[in-house]
Protein backbone atom coordinates (compact mmCIF):
# COMPACT_ATOMS: atom_id res chain seq x y z
CA UNK A 1 0.00 0.00 0.00
CA UNK A 2 3.15 2.28 0.63
CA UNK A 3 4.43 1.90 -2.60
CA UNK A 4 0.89 2.29 -4.39
CA UNK A 5 0.47 5.45 -2.30
CA UNK A 6 4.17 7.15 -2.73
CA UNK A 7 3.40 5.99 -6.52
CA UNK A 8 0.42 8.27 -6.85
CA UNK A 9 1.85 11.34 -5.11
CA UNK A 10 4.49 11.08 -7.93
CA UNK A 11 2.64 10.61 -10.77
CA UNK A 12 0.66 14.02 -9.58
CA UNK A 13 3.69 15.78 -9.00
CA UNK A 14 5.29 14.69 -12.38
CA UNK A 15 2.57 15.12 -14.11
CA UNK A 16 1.96 18.60 -13.09
CA UNK A 17 2.89 20.48 -16.24
CA UNK A 18 -0.42 18.69 -17.77
CA UNK A 19 -2.43 20.04 -14.68
CA UNK A 20 -1.43 23.25 -15.69
CA UNK A 21 -3.02 23.15 -18.99
CA UNK A 22 -5.73 21.16 -17.65
CA UNK A 23 -7.07 22.75 -14.31
CA UNK A 24 -5.13 26.03 -14.66
CA UNK A 25 -7.77 28.13 -16.29
CA UNK A 26 -10.41 27.65 -13.56
CA UNK A 27 -7.38 28.07 -11.01
CA UNK A 28 -6.95 31.17 -12.45
CA UNK A 29 -10.79 32.34 -12.19
CA UNK A 30 -10.47 31.65 -8.90
CA UNK A 31 -7.96 33.64 -7.66
CA UNK A 32 -9.63 36.66 -9.82
CA UNK A 33 -12.08 36.75 -6.70
CA UNK A 34 -10.42 38.70 -4.41
CA UNK A 35 -11.38 40.62 -1.44
CA UNK A 36 -13.59 44.15 -1.98
CA UNK A 37 -12.89 46.87 0.35
CA UNK A 38 -15.69 46.86 2.49
CA UNK A 39 -18.19 50.20 2.44
CA UNK A 40 -17.05 52.67 4.50
CA UNK A 41 -17.93 56.03 4.97
CA UNK A 42 -16.50 59.01 6.96
CA UNK A 43 -18.67 62.03 8.30
CA UNK A 44 -18.00 64.63 10.72
CA UNK A 45 -20.00 64.17 14.06
CA UNK A 46 -20.30 68.00 15.24
CA UNK A 47 -21.10 66.14 19.05
CA UNK A 48 -17.39 65.16 18.98
CA UNK A 49 -16.08 68.51 17.86
CA UNK A 50 -15.51 67.35 13.80
CA UNK A 51 -13.81 64.69 14.35
CA UNK A 52 -14.04 62.40 11.24
CA UNK A 53 -15.55 59.14 12.41
CA UNK A 54 -15.56 56.06 10.17
CA UNK A 55 -18.85 54.58 9.77
CA UNK A 56 -19.21 50.50 8.75
CA UNK A 57 -21.84 49.52 6.70
CA UNK A 58 -23.89 46.36 6.97
CA UNK A 59 -22.37 44.69 4.26
CA UNK A 60 -18.68 45.26 5.14
CA UNK A 61 -19.66 42.89 8.42
CA UNK A 62 -19.97 40.16 6.12
CA UNK A 63 -16.67 40.77 3.92
CA UNK A 64 -16.01 38.36 1.04
CA UNK A 65 -13.33 35.24 1.45
CA UNK A 66 -9.77 36.17 0.12
CA UNK A 67 -8.84 34.35 -2.95
CA UNK A 68 -6.62 31.79 -0.69
CA UNK A 69 -9.35 30.63 1.15
CA UNK A 70 -10.99 30.20 -2.17
CA UNK A 71 -8.40 28.06 -4.12
CA UNK A 72 -7.94 26.04 -0.27
CA UNK A 73 -11.69 24.90 -1.29
CA UNK A 74 -11.76 24.42 -4.55
CA UNK A 75 -8.88 22.29 -4.09
CA UNK A 76 -10.78 20.42 -1.33
CA UNK A 77 -13.79 19.67 -2.85
CA UNK A 78 -11.30 18.35 -6.17
CA UNK A 79 -9.27 16.39 -3.80
CA UNK A 80 -12.65 14.94 -2.49
CA UNK A 81 -14.04 14.24 -5.81
CA UNK A 82 -10.77 12.06 -6.83
CA UNK A 83 -10.76 10.14 -3.62
CA UNK A 84 -14.27 9.01 -3.97
CA UNK A 85 -13.98 7.88 -7.55
CA UNK A 86 -11.01 5.92 -6.23
CA UNK A 87 -12.44 4.32 -3.43
CA UNK A 88 -15.39 3.42 -6.52
CA UNK A 89 -12.78 2.26 -9.00
CA UNK A 90 -10.92 0.72 -6.21
CA UNK A 91 -13.94 -1.40 -4.80
CA UNK A 92 -14.90 -2.34 -8.20
CA UNK A 93 -10.80 -3.64 -8.31
CA UNK A 94 -11.70 -5.78 -5.07
CA UNK A 95 -15.15 -7.25 -7.04
CA UNK A 96 -13.17 -7.99 -10.07
CA UNK A 97 -10.52 -9.99 -7.79
CA UNK A 98 -13.07 -12.45 -5.69
CA UNK A 99 -15.77 -12.96 -8.12
CA UNK A 100 -14.33 -13.22 -11.64
CA UNK A 101 -11.48 -14.24 -10.77
CA UNK A 102 -9.01 -11.55 -12.06
CA UNK A 103 -5.40 -11.88 -10.64
CA UNK A 104 -4.56 -8.37 -8.87
CA UNK A 105 -1.22 -8.78 -10.82
CA UNK A 106 -2.92 -8.94 -13.84
CA UNK A 107 -4.71 -5.70 -12.78
CA UNK A 108 -0.92 -3.79 -11.82
CA UNK A 109 0.17 -4.84 -15.54
CA UNK A 110 -3.12 -3.42 -16.47
CA UNK A 111 -1.67 -0.18 -14.53
CA UNK A 112 1.77 -0.22 -15.64
CA UNK A 113 1.19 -0.11 -19.25
CA UNK A 114 -1.29 3.07 -18.63
CA UNK A 115 2.12 4.49 -17.00
CA UNK A 116 3.97 4.14 -19.55
CA UNK A 117 1.03 5.51 -21.94
CA UNK A 118 0.82 8.59 -19.80
CA UNK A 119 4.63 8.95 -19.73
CA UNK A 120 4.60 8.94 -24.03
CA UNK A 121 1.37 11.68 -23.78
CA UNK A 122 3.16 13.88 -21.14
CA UNK A 123 6.02 14.06 -23.14
CA UNK A 124 4.07 14.56 -26.42
CA UNK A 125 5.42 11.63 -27.93
CA UNK A 126 2.09 9.18 -28.66
CA UNK A 127 -1.25 10.73 -27.41
CA UNK A 128 -3.38 6.94 -26.71
CA UNK A 129 -4.80 8.49 -24.10
CA UNK A 130 -6.67 11.46 -25.73
CA UNK A 131 -9.21 8.44 -26.54
CA UNK A 132 -9.21 7.27 -23.04
CA UNK A 133 -10.36 11.02 -22.26
CA UNK A 134 -13.25 10.74 -24.39
CA UNK A 135 -14.99 8.02 -22.64
CA UNK A 136 -15.76 10.36 -20.21
CA UNK A 137 -17.27 13.12 -22.09
CA UNK A 138 -20.26 11.32 -22.13
CA UNK A 139 -20.58 11.54 -18.25
CA UNK A 140 -19.15 15.17 -18.27
CA UNK A 141 -22.12 15.92 -20.93
CA UNK A 142 -24.05 15.45 -17.80
CA UNK A 143 -22.16 16.72 -15.02
CA UNK A 144 -20.85 20.30 -16.81
CA UNK A 145 -24.30 22.19 -16.59
CA UNK A 146 -24.14 21.88 -13.01
CA UNK A 147 -21.34 24.37 -13.24
CA UNK A 148 -23.84 27.35 -13.86
CA UNK A 149 -25.00 27.29 -9.77
CA UNK A 150 -21.67 27.75 -8.46
CA UNK A 151 -20.29 30.45 -10.98
CA UNK A 152 -19.30 33.12 -9.87
CA UNK A 153 -17.17 31.81 -7.10
CA UNK A 154 -17.89 34.08 -4.46
CA UNK A 155 -17.77 31.98 -1.33
CA UNK A 156 -16.43 28.73 0.10
CA UNK A 157 -19.63 26.57 -0.67
CA UNK A 158 -19.26 27.71 -4.44
CA UNK A 159 -15.32 27.06 -4.52
CA UNK A 160 -16.10 23.50 -2.73
CA UNK A 161 -18.93 22.81 -5.09
CA UNK A 162 -17.01 23.87 -8.21
CA UNK A 163 -13.84 21.71 -7.17
CA UNK A 164 -16.13 18.68 -6.55
CA UNK A 165 -18.15 19.27 -9.95
CA UNK A 166 -14.07 19.57 -11.37
CA UNK A 167 -12.75 16.31 -10.34
CA UNK A 168 -14.79 14.76 -12.65
CA UNK A 169 -13.50 16.32 -15.31
CA UNK A 170 -12.29 14.04 -18.24
CA UNK A 171 -8.39 13.83 -17.54
CA UNK A 172 -5.85 11.15 -19.13
CA UNK A 173 -3.85 11.67 -16.26
CA UNK A 174 -6.53 10.85 -13.33
CA UNK A 175 -7.26 8.08 -15.60
CA UNK A 176 -4.26 6.51 -15.61
CA UNK A 177 -3.76 7.12 -11.92
CA UNK A 178 -7.11 5.44 -11.53
CA UNK A 179 -5.67 1.81 -12.76
CA UNK A 180 -3.80 2.25 -9.85
CA UNK A 181 -6.82 2.17 -7.90
CA UNK A 182 -8.28 -0.48 -10.14
CA UNK A 183 -5.33 -2.71 -9.49
CA UNK A 184 -5.45 -2.09 -5.63
CA UNK A 185 -8.20 -4.16 -5.09
CA UNK A 186 -9.57 -1.99 -1.81
CA UNK A 187 -12.26 0.52 -2.17
CA UNK A 188 -10.34 2.35 1.15
CA UNK A 189 -7.02 1.75 -0.33
CA UNK A 190 -8.15 3.19 -3.62
CA UNK A 191 -9.57 6.45 -1.87
CA UNK A 192 -5.98 6.76 -0.46
CA UNK A 193 -4.24 6.63 -3.61
CA UNK A 194 -6.02 8.90 -5.45
CA UNK A 195 -6.21 11.61 -2.33
CA UNK A 196 -2.30 11.29 -2.53
CA UNK A 197 -2.41 11.79 -6.25
CA UNK A 198 -4.34 15.11 -5.89
CA UNK A 199 -1.76 16.25 -3.31
CA UNK A 200 0.72 15.81 -5.85
CA UNK A 201 -0.67 17.58 -8.05
CA UNK A 202 -1.27 20.83 -5.49
CA UNK A 203 2.06 22.08 -6.10
CA UNK A 204 2.09 23.34 -9.45
CA UNK A 205 -2.27 24.63 -9.21
CA UNK A 206 -0.61 26.13 -5.97
CA UNK A 207 1.65 27.91 -8.01
CA UNK A 208 -0.02 28.92 -10.55
CA UNK A 209 -3.01 30.61 -8.05
CA UNK A 210 -0.09 31.99 -6.02
CA UNK A 211 1.79 33.44 -9.28
CA UNK A 212 5.20 32.23 -8.54
CA UNK A 213 6.66 32.72 -11.73
CA UNK A 214 9.81 30.80 -11.38
CA UNK A 215 8.63 27.36 -10.43
CA UNK A 216 5.62 27.50 -12.91
CA UNK A 217 8.30 28.69 -15.93
CA UNK A 218 9.99 24.88 -14.91
CA UNK A 219 6.30 23.35 -14.71
CA UNK A 220 6.14 24.08 -18.12
CA UNK A 221 9.74 23.83 -19.28
CA UNK A 222 10.14 21.86 -22.61
CA UNK A 223 12.90 19.89 -21.22
CA UNK A 224 11.54 19.18 -17.66
CA UNK A 225 8.69 17.90 -19.47
CA UNK A 226 10.69 15.67 -21.07
CA UNK A 227 12.53 14.63 -18.08
CA UNK A 228 9.47 13.85 -16.11
CA UNK A 229 8.06 11.53 -19.24
CA UNK A 230 11.22 9.72 -19.35
CA UNK A 231 10.48 9.25 -15.42
CA UNK A 232 7.28 7.96 -15.56
CA UNK A 233 8.06 5.66 -18.44
CA UNK A 234 11.04 4.05 -16.47
CA UNK A 235 8.73 3.48 -13.62
CA UNK A 236 5.90 2.48 -15.88
CA UNK A 237 8.28 -0.48 -17.33
CA UNK A 238 9.92 -0.89 -13.82
CA UNK A 239 6.54 -1.81 -12.70
CA UNK A 240 4.89 -3.64 -15.49
CA UNK A 241 8.46 -6.35 -14.82
CA UNK A 242 7.69 -6.53 -11.35
CA UNK A 243 3.85 -7.10 -11.99
CA UNK A 244 4.59 -9.74 -14.44
CA UNK A 245 6.97 -11.54 -12.13
CA UNK A 246 4.47 -11.99 -9.75
CA UNK A 247 1.73 -13.21 -12.17
CA UNK A 248 3.93 -15.62 -13.99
Amino acid sequence: MTIDVFSAFIIGLLGSGHCLAMCGGITTMLTSAIDKPSNQSITNDSSQGGIPIKVISEQSICSPPSAFNLVFFYHLGRIASYSLIGAIVGFTGSIAAKNIGLPIAGLRIFAAFFLILLGLYIGQWLFWLNRIESLGKGLWRYLSPMAKHVIPVNNRKKALGLGALWGWLPCGLVYSTLTWALASGSSLTGATIMLFFGLGTLPALLTLSLGIDSIKKLLVNHTFRKTMAITLICYGIYSFIVAYQLLF
